[in-house]
């Protein structure tokens, strides 16, 4: 077996593109943008107001985590699934398939009084992980060669921005004291249907459909290896990460990947070409997938629990409420990276992809080894979290670009799919690691009856992690897409 998978399809003939307007294109695009940013909307919207849901609902710290962990294990199980479906039987099809069961998601979601329909609704919504690989194949096929680079750009940089929108936009919404954080769910609902109408009605039916049998048993076994290792990352605090739960657990997930393997290499049909899999662009474009993915939410969490940091009792941060650091710390990075995205685009074109991973590298590691140095003032923080933004918007914006220019059209679908997983992964792993060392590195001789709070060397270390992260990204474009002589 080779190492290259089979040639992509981006050079077939022109008669095989529909011969679309620059306007049609724009349309395309725009819908397809707002699809997109629903993806990264759904991970961070409740992340600010888990301490409203574990007070309205009365349960217990543990309890509130699974309404983030949830929508990580939905999206671990559907995204590869839907992927690879989109590119059988058609991707508008499952798009409004994926946006209809959000849409229920959110309703329930916002309608839930309970922990377990909460849950229930929050793994409905985590469906919508796989819209941003479906939005990627419709642009391969829908878009000029030409436009493609920027095409793929502008909607992976709404990833970025939607999180950032979405952070600002429940702090707008729970700003009140009378505050209720169904609003939240209920704006959720809200965007999810004017996507559905807009895809429905604006985006083509795809051209390119290869038909065949779902790989059952590839897809559950591939699910169960991203289940229990995402719920290891995103449970290991809870648990501790030394207890035979945590352990046990992740060794569960090696065990699953290791059938996953067996399983892909011995079917007729295979979920995965395995070939495509460890096709090195393809490797490389997912390790810097976990390594953007972790930089991006240390960012959000380690600048938003230090911009709330009651400054009396820690002796640094910002003392601000929910709003004012949705608004004036993070915004910001959210608009620079909607900016950004363009740009990435351009580059791509005119430089390659490679040239883009360098330059999220430079945009992410400075600022957070910056960060290490200087928290204590409010132009320190902002500044670095716009460069932060950028550095996220390009290397979303590089990543779909080199697995296009690698994998076949007909796997399009699934290569962007296992992508968005270890976006999603190093999420989760971001979270867990800055969770894990804000709480464990804490203030002592507080007054009693002060909650926990972190010791400014807890940020320090945060930053200093996230900077290597993206310096893993610089390798991984100077030296993991380095052009060999064979190639």
């Amino acid at each position: 077996m080779t190492n290259t998978p089979a040639t992509p399809t981006d050079t077939e003939p022109d008669s095989t593109r529909p011969n679309r307007s620059p306007r049609n294109e724009a349309v395309i695009i725009a819908v397809l943008s707002l699809s997109a940013m629903i993806v990264s909307m759904m991970q961070t919207l409740p992340v600010p107001i888990l301490g409203l849901i574990q007070a309205d609902l009365g349960v217990s710290a543990a309890g509130v985590s699974w309404v983030t962990t949830a929508t990580l294990l939905s999206a671990a199980v559907f995204t590869p699934l839907l992927g690879r479906f989109g590119d059988q039987h058609g991707k508008k099809r499952t798009l409004i398939g994926v946006l209809i069961v959000m849409v229920i998601g959110s309703i329930i979601a916002a309608l839930a009084h309970n922990l377990p329909l909460l849950v229930l609704g929050r793994v409905l919504q985590g469906t919508a992980t796989a819209i941003f690989p479906l939005a990627l194949s419709v642009l391969r096929d829908e878009v000029r060669p030409q436009k493609l680079p920027g095409a793929m750009a502008l909607v992976s940089g709404t990833l970025a921005f939607g999180s950032g929108l979405a952070l600002v936009a429940t702090g707008l919404l729970t700003s009140g004291p009378d505050a209720d954080y169904r609003n939240v769910l209920w704006m959720a609902a809200g965007i999810a249907v004017l996507a559905l109408i807009a895809v429905a009605w604006l985006i083509p039916d795809s051209p390119h459909k290869i038909g065949g049998r779902t790989d059952v048993v590839g897809t559950l076994s591939l699910g169960a290896a991203l289940l229990l290792l995402l719920l290891s990352i995103s449970q290991g605090h809870q648990w501790g990460w030394g207890s035979p739960s945590t352990i046990g657990v992740f060794i569960g997930s090696i065990a699953m990947f290791a059938v996953w393997v067996w399983v892909e290499r011995t079917v007729d049909e295979p979920l995965v070409d395995m070939r495509m899999f460890v096709f090195r662009p393809v490797m490389m474009a997912n390790i810097a997938g976990l390594m953007v993915g972790f930089g991006m939410f240390a960012n959000f969490l380690g600048v938003s629990y230090l911009a709330q940091l009651p400054t009396e009792l820690a002796g640094y941060g910002f003392d601000a409420s929910i709003l004012r650091a949705s608004v004036q710390f993070l915004l910001p990075g959210a608009v620079v990276s909607l900016i950004a995205a363009p740009i990435g685009g351009r580059l791509i074109r005119l430089r390659g992809p490679r040239f883009v991973l360098g330059l999220t590298a430079l945009f992410g590691a400075v600022p957070f080894a910056w960060l290490a140095v200087d928290h204590t003032h409010t132009i320190s923080v902002v500044g670095a979290s716009m460069a932060v933004g950028a550095a996220v918007s390009l290397g979303y914006a590089a990543m779909p670009a080199i697995i296009m220019s690698s994998v076949p059209n007909h796997q399009s679908g699934i290569a962007n799919g296992i992508n968005s997983i270890s976006r999603s992964t190093g999420s989760a792993t971001g979270s867990a690691v800055v969770t894990t060392i804000l709480a464990s590195m804490t203030i002592a001789n507080l007054p009693a009856g002060s909650p926990a709070i972190p010791s400014e060397s807890a940020f320090t270390v945060v930053f200093v992690i996230a900077a290597g992260a993206f310096v893993l990204v610089g390798a991984v474009g100077w030296l993991g897409l380095r052009p060999r002589p064979s190639e």
